[in-house]
């Protein structure tokens, strides 16, 4: 029984974005995330950190799911930027459950455990979207509550935290996001969205008691970090 966490799939079975055409790591990245995930048993959990499918619509992204829920193991879903088909927890688990895609699951305003392990988590909020002082305030104020909604959740239990933007990037920190960590006793935060050179600007390392760890796809060369 293993705790993983990968995020940036960026699959497109369903729409045609693949991202080989990036090159580099990212040629044949299906592939490598095949055999990346195949070390996932039935007793495991794998957090997915956002930016799972480039589909437009639950529809468009049924064949990226069959894929994820194709491997052995819990997979709990996280929204990234990229995820265009998120929509209410209500209408994205009734889908699943329509499809029969049995071991997904969606992190959002929720809490799961592993053990006694609390993750929780949201997508977080990051600098380089910003369209504007008050709607930029808005979203951030947005993902802290559903942030500060899952850690509470978890009660006493040790958290982990799982967001997909990182809340602090080279010389960038989001003060709010990382006061919420602190209050609620974080210990661990995994994150993705940081690609290519932008991984030597990524904190990796401990900043007030929280412990930071990067977990894009191609960071990883598509193999699930193994968390616990």
């Amino acid at each position: 029984m293993s705790l993983y966490a990968i995020g940036d799939t960026h699959l497109s079975f369903g729409c045609a974005k693949p991202m080989d055409v990036f090159g580099g790591r990212w040629e044949n990245y299906v592939e490598k995330l095949r055999e990346g995930l195949s070390v996932l048993t039935d007793d495991d959990v794998c957090v997915i950190c956002g930016d799972i499918s480039w589909g437009m619509s639950l529809q468009q992204a049924l064949p990226d799911f069959q894929f994820l829920d194709g491997f052995p193991g819990r997979k709990l879903l996280l929204k990234g930027n990229h995820d265009y088909w998120w929509g209410t927890r209500s209408s994205m688990e009734s889908f699943l459950t329509a499809n029969g895609l049995r071991t997904l699951e969606f992190l959002h305003n929720s809490c799961s455990f592993y053990g006694g392990t609390a993750l929780c988590g949201t997508r977080g909020w990051f600098y380089e979207e910003e369209k504007g002082e008050a709607h930029d305030r808005k979203i951030m104020l947005r993902e802290v509550g559903r942030l500060e909604a899952s850690l509470r959740l978890a009660g006493d239990a040790p958290k982990i935290c799982f967001l997909h933007y990182p809340p602090k990037y080279d010389d960038y920190e989001c003060p709010e996001l990382l006061d919420v960590m602190e209050c609620y006793g974080v210990h661990r935060c995994i994150y993705g969205h940081i690609h290519g050179y932008g991984h030597a600007r990524a904190f990796r390392g401990t900043h007030r008691g929280v412990s930071y760890e990067l977990a894009s796809a191609d960071y990883l060369s598509f193999r699930p970090l193994r968390l616990i």
